[in-house]
């Protein structure tokens, strides 16, 4: 008996093959829903079913070895598939691509389905999702808001069911505003994590593929699917899929002071975010206010000088010989580049690198940021009465995102009083990918909200197993000064280490409180059998290059041998030289660790 077709989420899907249920029939089902949505501007133009049809047939019986098998997905329509045509949401610049964009043939090689190319706010420009010349998508929850942009079929054909997830892309928030809107995930990776060959640019050094998905956990599957070096981009950087599922003991977030908040006077998102703070300190997460001033400044760097003449760099030709074809918004935005000297793109990459170093400290001060996504929700009306105003402010918490290197996750926090959807984003340094979607998940499953714009419940998460990926990285044990949440802990993670797992050594170990350190640092010495203790460890990932520069910063008595743990494996970690315990260490085995130490109040007096 052919089992009932599923939700649409990877892992319910997944579960329908392994029982004999049919790719086809989950296509069938994908365009049956397209009829039943009824929404002619999520589509710019639809794959022929009988050829996806096709497709699913080839894929033959469930393979495990493809971790997309059988899942349909759509692709913004600024990302070449090939077959298909790219418009950018401008007719008269289309064209018919020969070979589709990196990260569509990746996915397709992952028995992933493409159904079609969805509509945008003209080549990316905007975050509202209503600057087409095709019929505007309708927001999936309350169709008088609009959208979100610039990838707004993209968003609206995964909150309506339609796919399990969309490829769309970021520059300005594009993949974080249209999930936030419409109660879905929204991924957007380091920059050059993912490959953008085959995407036309609209800010080439701040552009990155996003990922939206119903689940956390499939915005990640599809992530580290995809995330891997690519020759043919120069922008492209090795960022693995690291770090998800795993979050160190001590972790703080940082959140805008309450004097710099901006919601626009939409009091229902502010309660809305509050309550999502509340629920992150229920998590068991210290919450940091941090001045956001600057950040401000940053984001309205965005659209100055540098990088609204990259824009119009990025379709020059295009625009200057049918400058009529454009959006009339779109146009303006454009033609104002025009103006613009290379004195004033020069003057805009100075005021970001004078404000990059003055938020550093700021940035390293805690481990990620939790902000809105969006400030408020814009009626249709509201947008064509303002329309770079309501732009501007959506872009509050996102324009400077891509500017500051980093990385962010938009996940659902919960239904707002009046009904529609609240939003956070997770935010952190380039790399820390894994990070943001870990926590970002969390707060997705503690919500027990249905997905997307559909009665779907969320499956239970699945258990994260270890990414291949990462295979190259080299394990730490941390014993003292350097776990999550002490003094030295920044150290790992300006080298970009990871948290893996707490961990117990073997039986063989004894801890001491060294005498004179600052800051103050225990000693871990291997012991004869049966004279030591088990102590409890955190293990820390690093890249070989980090790693040895790590070790080469180590001041005696300490260094780096190999520590036994108590599941039999082994890894490299710290180990002090016998002289120091001789010269006046306090034995604290019996405390099981150095954190145990530190809460007893002792450790001042090492």
């Amino acid at each position: 008996m052919t089992p009932t077709l599923p939700a649409l989420d990877i892992a319910s899907l997944h579960d329908f093959y392994r029982k004999g249920g049919n790719v086809t029939d989950v296509i069938e089902a994908a365009y049956a829903r397209i009829e039943e949505v009824n929404d002619p501007g999520i589509f710019i133009h639809l794959a022929d079913k009988h050829k996806v049809l096709a497709e699913a047939k080839k894929l033959g019986a469930f393979d495990a070895a493809k971790p997309l098998f059988g899942i349909p997905f759509a692709v913004k329509d600024n990302i070449n598939v090939a077959g298909m045509p790219t418009t950018a949401a401008c007719p008269d610049f289309s064209y018919l691509p020969e070979k589709s964009a990196t990260v569509v043939t990746l996915l397709q090689q992952a028995g992933a389905l493409v159904i079609g190319k969805t509509n945008l706010d003209q080549f990316a420009t905007g975050l509202v999702g209503v600057r087409s010349p095709y019929p505007i998508p309708k927001n999936a929850i309350e169709s008088t808001l609009v959208p979100g942009g610039s990838s707004s079929g993209s968003a609206v054909a995964t909150a309506r069911g339609i796919v399990s997830f969309a490829l769309g892309t970021d520059t300005a928030g594009s993949g974080r505003i249209p999930a936030g809107l419409n109660n879905i995930v929204g991924l957007k990776p380091s920059l050059g994590a993912l490959s953008t060959t085959g995407v036309i640019p609209a800010c080439r050094t701040l552009d990155c593929v996003s990922v939206f998905a119903l689940t956390v956990d499939d915005a990640w599957r599809v992530f580290e699917t995809v995330a891997r070096p690519d020759e043919t981009d120069a922008y492209s950087r090795p960022i693995p899929a690291k770090g998800f599922g795993s979050v160190p003991p001590v972790l703080t977030i940082g959140v805008p002071a309450n004097a710099d908040l901006r919601f626009f006077g939409d009091t229902a998102m502010e309660e809305a975010y509050g309550q999502a703070l509340a629920a992150l300190e229920k998590l068991g997460y210290r919450l940091v206010e941090i001045p956001f001033a600057d950040f401000y400044t940053v984001a309205n760097l965005l659209y100055e000088g540098a990088w609204v003449a990259e824009r119009y760099a990025a379709v020059k030709d295009f625009f200057d010989a049918q400058e009529d074809k454009f959006h009339p918004v779109t146009r303006r935005i454009y033609g104002g580049a025009k103006m613009l000297s290379a004195a004033d793109a020069f003057n805009g990459l100075y005021a970001l690198q004078a404000l990059k170093k003055k938020l550093a400290p700021v940035i390293a001060s805690v481990d990620i940021f939790c902000v809105p996504t969006a400030p408020r929700h814009f009626t249709v009306a509201e947008l064509e009465a303002e329309p770079l105003r309501e732009n501007s402010r959506l872009g509050t918490y996102t324009n400077f995102v891509n500017l500051m290197d980093m990385c962010g996750v938009a996940v659902p926090t919960g239904t707002r009083r009046d009904g529609l959807p609240a939003s956070v984003t997770l935010l952190a340094t380039a790399g820390k990918d894994g990070l943001a979607a870990t926590i970002a998940r969390q707060l997705h499953v503690a919500s027990g909200l249905t997905l997307g714009a559909t009665r779907w419940r969320q499956p239970a998460p699945a258990q994260v197993e270890p990414s291949d990926v990462a295979d190259d990285l080299i394990d730490l044990v941390v014993v003292g000064a350097h776990l999550s949440g002490m003094p030295l802990n920044h150290q790992l993670v300006e080298l970009g280490g990871h948290f893996s797992r707490i961990a117990r050594t073997s039986g063989d170990y004894r801890l001491y409180a060294l005498a004179g350190t600052v800051p103050p640092k225990p000693g871990m010495v291997r012991v004869p059998q049966g004279q030591g203790a088990a102590i409890e460890v955190e293990i820390w990932r690093l890249s070989p290059a980090a790693f040895g520069q790590f070790v080469a910063a180590i001041p005696s008595p300490l260094g780096i041998g190999t520590v036994s743990l108590s599941d039999g494996t082994s890894a490299k970690g710290f180990l002090c030289e016998q002289i120091a315990i001789e010269a006046g260490g306090k034995d604290i085995s019996s405390l099981g660790g150095w954190r145990a130490y530190c809460s007893a109040g002792e450790a001042v007096l090492a």
